[in-house]
């Protein structure tokens, strides 16, 4: 039986004389201590309290698609667990705004005294980059050095063991790719597909043409970028191109898994597709508002420190906005937009395909 002669109080349970009392400033004591340090440190210690619940949120769903198959239930508590790291990162970015509230002359004031630490030596937010799935190759280097190069010996083995555990892009990658709709009873939904999008881009291309409004560049430009958009499609239709732009880097989903999206996508209103659908947007939503954080942190540093090098060496500002750009993982995703086609222009499923649809994820499906 559990003892009850100490009771739990608020106090304990949230052990709030630990918390309260890891707060020290390195210029408290010192001739002139600066007021702004106390901010300083509050703001980036609730940054990784947060940063410890998104890894919380997103080692549960990252285990729940590590399973033989997935039910409707378990997708509908990673859609749950996945929007819940949305609003964080809302609160991250408000958070900024406090962060703001210290004028450039108050960072000075103990700014020097932080060399070398830096935001680049968080453990966790490079976990949490390893984990939604930012590959080693894909990171934009800063230094010569690997990028864990800054990190403890115990830091580094951590965030190396990270690199090799299955990504959340990798597990989606695979759930995504186990999709079975590409052909049904003769049905095949690509050649139909394939054969809507020429007709749309036959209509767009007649439009271009006889359009009176334009010059004859103009129109030459339009015909052009129209030869482009229809190329654009070969990578969702044709093996070989998918695997070129694979290759290239310009892709990373599989050629499955990118068809398997599309097709979420573009029947997003059938029920079977309900919960995959907000998915694959709040995977889309983490992504932008990673880059809408790391552009605006980049922002905040050049108002800070303006053109000086960054305390962990870095270029500062420089490097943190290009790392918004390059450190996408979901772009993929984003640019499923490419392939949309007007929900008129849609092929019609057959009754059967449309009874049928569905993903092999429950135990009544696969039998």
């Amino acid at each position: 039986m559990a003892d009850q002669t100490k009771a739990i109080s608020y106090s304990s349970y949230l052990q709030l004389e630990k918390l309260l009392s890891s707060q020290s400033p390195i210029t408290k004591g010192s001739a002139a201590p600066a007021h702004d340090e106390m901010l300083f440190i509050i703001v980036h210690q609730v940054y990784e309290l947060w940063f410890k619940e998104i890894l919380t949120e997103l080692d549960s769903v990252r285990s729940l698609f590590m399973a033989e198959y997935i039910s409707e239930s378990e997708i509908g508590k990673a859609v749950a667990r996945l929007e819940r790291v949305t609003k964080i990162q809302n609160i991250l970015l408000e958070q900024l705004a406090v962060l703001e509230t210290m004028t450039p002359l108050d960072f000075l004031d103990f700014r020097d005294q932080l060399n070398p630490s830096s935001g680049f030596q968080s453990v966790q937010f490079r976990l949490i980059e390893n984990k939604l799935g930012l590959k080693p190759e894909k990171r934009l280097a800063f230094t010569k050095h690997a990028y864990h190069s800054v990190l403890s010996d115990e830091e580094k083995e951590i965030v190396r063991r990270s690199e090799d555990e299955a990504s959340l892009f990798e597990l989606v990658d695979q759930w995504l790719a186990r999709t079975p709709f590409l052909q049904f009873e003769g049905f095949d939904f690509w050649e139909s597909y394939n054969s809507a999008v020429q007709k749309m881009l036959e209509r767009e291309l007649t439009i271009i043409k006889d359009n009176p409004m334009v010059t004859d560049e103009v129109r030459q430009k339009e015909i052009e970028n129209h030869q482009q958009t229809r190329a654009s499609f070969e990578a969702v239709l044709s093996e070989e191109r998918h695997a070129e732009l694979v290759r290239e880097g310009q892709l990373s989903l599989s050629l499955k898994a990118l068809q398997g999206s599309l097709m979420i996508f573009l029947y997003r209103d059938e029920p079977i597709f309900h919960l995959p659908f907000r998915l694959l947007t709040a995977l889309i939503d983490i992504d932008e508002l990673m880059t809408s954080w790391r552009n605006r942190h980049a922002l905040m540093v050049q108002r800070m420190i303006g053109r000086k090098i960054g305390t962990g060496g870095s270029s500062g500002y420089h490097y943190l906005g290009e790392a918004a750009e390059a450190h996408k993982v979901f772009a993929d995703l984003v640019n499923l937009a490419s392939f949309l086609i007007p929900k008129s222009e849609l092929p019609e499923l057959p009754e059967e395909f449309r009874r049928h649809l569905g993903f092999l994820y429950t135990k009544e499906t696969e039998e």
